[in-house]
């Protein structure tokens, strides 16, 4: 399942963030610029209609309201020569006009053309790693009475290195915080990750969903940055602009990635 739910909302910008697995400090910059392009592109292991988003960009202390970009003309590529031409459906929205599935190790590329102006990006598809489980345990974070948290286990695969995405939905309402790990510490181990959230109070009885996403490294800095912002990972759009796989400017992330969930009740 594919994460095409609301854009950001704004919050105060973080000038120097500081990557704790690799020391590397990243400079963001403000989004004092308006009307910039906004590209939120998917391919995934799944085989269904691929999406592809487009929108302008608005000054993060307007309403969280994200005009979106018609007319362009949209491409998806793999490096078997295979093209996918895209057609718009709703405004801003474009998907590809048959379903097909993306394949592990084969690299994407995305092209838009739009205002005389031509966007790229390419992505490759990470190997499925399998979730496991889900658990769930009394909250370490929260100071409510009864309180939990939610737990995904799975086996990291020796040798390769791996980043991950987890998205996760509480009684069908995504959770705004972002959670992504890689296996610099636990690479070929068995991992028991919590997704320490804060955004929605999950109590027992209460139906979580869990998606995992296996990313490219590209796509793994793109969302570990929003979450060391403090953003939440609801779209594309954030106060300051994070490392992006983009093209000319164009902010948000092109992404060919492995998707799965699962589903429990809360005990």
């Amino acid at each position: 399942m594919k994460n095409h739910s609301n854009f950001y909302t704004g919050i105060l910008a973080i000038i120097l963030l500081t990557f704790a697995s690799c020391q590397k400090v990243i400079d963001l910059k403000l989004n004092s610029v308006t009307g910039k392009l906004v590209i939120e592109g998917n391919v995934t292991n799944v085989n269904e209609l691929q999406v592809v988003k487009l929108s302008q960009n608005v000054p993060f202390t307007n309403t969280n309201v994200y005009p979106p970009v018609s007319g362009a003309t949209v491409t998806i590529n793999d490096q078997a020569g295979n093209t996918w031409h895209l057609v718009e459906g709703p405004a801003g929205s474009y998907t590809t006009t048959t379903s097909f599935a993306g394949v592990a190790g084969v690299t994407y590329s995305l092209t838009v053309l739009t205002g005389n102006q031509t966007y790229t990006a390419s992505s490759t598809m990470p190997a499925l790693v399998t979730l496991d489980s889900l658990s769930s345990s009394s909250s370490q974070y929260s100071d409510k009475k009864n309180t939990r948290q939610v737990s995904v286990y799975f086996k990291d695969p020796a040798g390769v290195p791996n980043q991950y995405r987890f998205v996760m939905y509480v009684n069908g309402v995504q959770v705004r915080d972002v959670f992504t790990f890689n296996d610099e510490f636990s690479d070929g181990k068995n991992v028991n990750d919590v997704l320490n959230e804060t955004d929605i109070d999950i109590y027992a009885g209460d139906a979580v969903k869990v998606e995992m996403q296996c990313v490219d490294e590209a796509i793994y800095t793109y969302w570990t940055t929003l979450k060391d912002m403090g953003t939440d990972s609801g779209g594309a759009v954030a106060p300051s602009n994070p490392p992006s796989n983009l093209t000319n400017g164009a902010y948000g992330y092109f992404s060919a990635h492995t998707t799965q969930n699962k589903t429990f009740t809360v005990k």
